[in-house]
């Protein structure tokens, strides 16, 4: 109020602003209330005779007050707002700040100084997650600036991830015991950040319970020349209009004024009888009070500012020259209207002594500008106000808050920002899962699947790793795939290798056997040709399988199966030769029925020709229009961190083709071994060969579900020690009992012993 009366005085002692022309004014009491505020509107636009304070002369006008500067609460202002602006008068507030006032189709003639509170909010919001305090409480009043503030701050704060813990309400007349309950329940809170709006009297009672280390927005602030001692130059008066300042003088001194007493009437509190008597010369430069101290005001100067940006406009409005004959004059005679001085005020654009300019954007507001104070204790326990950054609207959005944060003292007076979360954010390698029917910033900490990552703190996803990678361990990053296949430096590798060679060798030493022992009766009787051609393919068989190990390419993709396939038909292709051999040399007392000779070695041959061209073909087919191909399936990368290298097969039915005819024939060669199971057991090979065929069907029966179920190179371990086997069954049961009587019972290597008339 005093500073409003200043600038009148300061634009009335000018000569370039308004020369000729002096203001007048006349003060309300609002009494923070909207039908005081709505009477008091009422008065001031409807009288004509217009009475100062301070011993000013009596100004006379012929039309309503054409502006008003004022109020300081959101809701009064909003009542009166909207009944100014029906009249187009322009309402000029210092500290109505919400943001509901910005709208100008309810609104037409509301101007302000201060920013609406949709940028103290959205610096708030950025203030508060800078210092990552995402688990925040609110408090209120039950005005308009709190319910806008509250709502709008809680709506942008969780459009940045925030989550408002709770929210409470100061009542208007809070008692003691309202007061101890609310800072009982924030002290209980697991949110260590309170964020408020209400006005410091509002707040008061609270702040003496808690919240040290406080931190907002405050207007920046200037030192006025010649204010204080403007202000130091008051003094009561029982004259009409002085009822404010004679209030304010018995609260600074403790005293009372006579001629208030006899204002108040014949009535007299117990207070008044202890209080001195007032002499009105009382000194307030001696004091120590807000009053007094203007050393940088905030909210004071808006009302400078109000009034500034008002007389401008009507120096424009009056067309007012500060050049001339006579030193600058304004056109007295002129007359307006309340709408007029309204335009005008919209585009007031100028620059103050502090350099500071002053202007009203499209909704009636000036440019957002902040300052960042912090509650601090001085040495003695007092409050003091530190600033300790600022925030601009207007510039960049990275640009908009600056802090120093070394220079914020926070709770009890610790350097260290406190922190505020429902949940601690999940480390490196985990994600944040949130909990049923709480809010998302209470969760719990999962870490990533196998094959997932997250290489930040407070993920609330996990990252599949691209395909052919793997999580590390602790699922911070992905890393590319090891190869694996089954090698020959491996321990498996080297078994089944060593295997394989064990398997070689035996059948070069059967074979050795067989040829030195060629004339023997044991090797004629069981073709000779076919049993070496059985040992060849043999030893084919046991070879195919160092193909299976080692790192697949293309030609081992392609020869494996074919490998496999042939090498094993031919096998079995000479054991139904010598199966049938057998059937029909048994089938007369004496050797060489004319059924043998009918089946002589070109017909053996042309059947090893016939049961092998299939295979061939089949396997000729296969490769040529699907043939196997090198592949790294990612397919268990997720669980073991490699990457198979396996052949792949385009078209699976070839491979199953080709073990299936394999089976065909084993189990006529089983089959027809079967029949000849009961001919003399001198020496039976058809039994041997039931023998040999039981185990090598059993072997591949077992290999299938074995096989699909085993991952990765296991399988190809499996393949191959289905081979290795199925080929050690056939070479131990056929050709070990035959060297066994050849090198340990010779007496049996005669003819009479193979046809079983031999006398043991």
């Amino acid at each position: 109020m005093m500073t409003m009366a200043f600038a009148v005085e300061e634009i009335n002692n000018k000569t370039d602003l308004l020369p000729g022309i002096k203001l007048g004014y006349r003060i309300m009491d609002s009494c923070d209330n909207i039908y005081p505020s709505l009477n008091g509107l009422f008065s001031l636009v409807s009288f004509s005779e217009v009475p100062t304070q301070f011993e000013s002369p009596t100004c006379l006008s012929d039309s309503p007050i054409p502006a008003i500067v004022g109020l300081a609460s959101s809701s009064p202002t909003k009542a009166v707002a909207q009944t100014l602006g029906s009249f187009n008068i322009p309402l000029v507030s210092y500290f109505a700040t919400c943001t509901c006032l910005s709208d100008k189709q309810i609104y037409p003639s509301f101007l302000r100084t201060v920013p609406s509170d949709f940028f103290q909010v959205k610096a708030l919001v950025q203030l508060v997650t800078s210092f990552d305090w995402i688990w925040v409480g609110t408090i209120g009043t039950t005005d308009d600036y709190s319910h806008y503030g509250i709502q709008e701050f809680s709506n942008q704060f969780r459009s940045r991830g925030g989550c408002v813990a709770f929210h409470l309400t100061i009542p208007k007349s809070p008692t003691v015991a309202e007061i101890r309950e609310i800072a009982t329940r924030l002290q209980s809170s697991t949110a260590q950040v309170v964020v408020a709006f209400a006005s410091e009297g509002q707040l008061l009672d609270l702040f003496l319970e808690l919240l040290e280390g406080t931190i907002g927005f405050s207007f920046p602030g200037v030192w006025i020349p010649g204010l204080k001692e403007f202000l130091l130059k008051v003094r009561p008066s029982p004259k009409p209009g002085m009822e404010l300042i004679n209030t304010f003088w018995e609260e600074q001194f403790g005293c009372k004024l006579k001629f208030e007493e006899n204002n108040k009437g014949n009535g007299t509190s117990t207070l008044d009888d202890i209080r001195p008597v007032c002499t009105g010369s009382e000194n307030l430069s001696l004091t120590s009070s807000s009053y007094t101290d203007v050393s940088k005001v905030r909210i004071s100067y808006n009302v400078y500012k109000a009034v500034s940006a008002v007389a401008h406009a009507l120096h424009t409005v009056l067309d007012c020259k500060t050049e001339g004959p006579d030193g600058g004059t304004c056109d007295k005679q002129k007359t307006f209207t309340s709408k007029q001085l309204l335009y005008h005020l919209k585009k007031v654009n100028f620059t103050n002594q502090f350099a500071d300019r002053i202007y009203f954007n499209s909704n009636g507001e000036p440019a957002p500008l902040y300052e960042i104070i912090n509650w601090q204790k001085d040495s003695k326990g007092e409050i003091r106000f530190i600033k300790v950054g600022s925030y601009d609207g207007s510039a960049p959005p990275l640009q908009e808050l600056q802090i120093k944060r070394s220079n914020v003292t926070w709770t009890r007076g610790e350097a260290q920002v406190p922190t505020s979360q429902c949940s601690a954010p999940c480390p490196p390698g985990s994600r944040q899962a949130t909990r049923p029917g709480e809010p998302l910033c209470c969760f719990d900490c999962l870490p990533c699947a196998d094959g997932e990552i997250s290489n930040q703190t407070g993920s609330t996803e996990c990252i599949k790793c691209p395909e052919l990678f793997w999580s590390f361990p602790d699922k911070v990053k992905c890393v590319a795939g090891v190869d694996e296949f089954l090698s020959f430096n491996e321990t498996m590798g080297i078994i089944l290798v060593t295997l394989t060679l064990l398997g070689v060798i035996l059948t070069i030493i059967i074979t050795a056997i067989f040829h030195h022992f060629r004339t023997t009766p044991i090797v004629k009787a069981n073709n000779s040709e076919i049993s070496f051609l059985l040992l060849l393919s043999l030893k084919l068989c046991f070879l195919c399988s160092l193909v299976f190990i080692g790192q697949p390419s293309v030609w081992t993709c392609m020869l494996r199966q074919a490998a496999f396939g042939v090498s094993f038909v031919i096998c079995l292709s000479c054991l139904l030769i010598k199966t049938i051999v057998v059937l029909l040399a048994f089938r007369a007392n004496v050797p060489g029925p004319k059924s043998l000779r009918m089946f002589g070695p070109s017909q053996q041959r042309t059947l090893i020709f016939c049961t092998t061209a299939p295979q061939i073909c089949l396997c000729t087919g296969w490769l040529l229009g699907a043939p196997p191909i090198p592949f790294r399936n990612p397919t268990y990368q997720s669980l073991i961190g490699k990457i198979v290298v396996e052949c792949k097969e385009p078209w699976p039915p070839g491979f199953y083709l080709v073990l299936g005819y394999i089976g065909l024939l084993a189990f006529v060669c089983l089959l027809l071994a079967f029949l000849g199971r009961k001919l003399p057991d001198t020496f039976n090979e058809a039994k041997f060969i039931t023998f040999s065929m039981l185990i090598f069907i059993a072997v591949w029966i077992s290999f299938i579900p074995a096989y699909v179920s085993s991952p990765g190179k296991f399988s190809v371990a499996v393949e191959i020690f289905a081979i290795l086997a199925s080929s050690f069954g056939l070479l131990l049961c056929i050709f070990v009992p035959k060297c066994y009587i050849i090198l340990f019972h010779p007496e049996r290597n005669i003819k009479k012993g193979m046809t079983g008339k031999y006398n043991r």
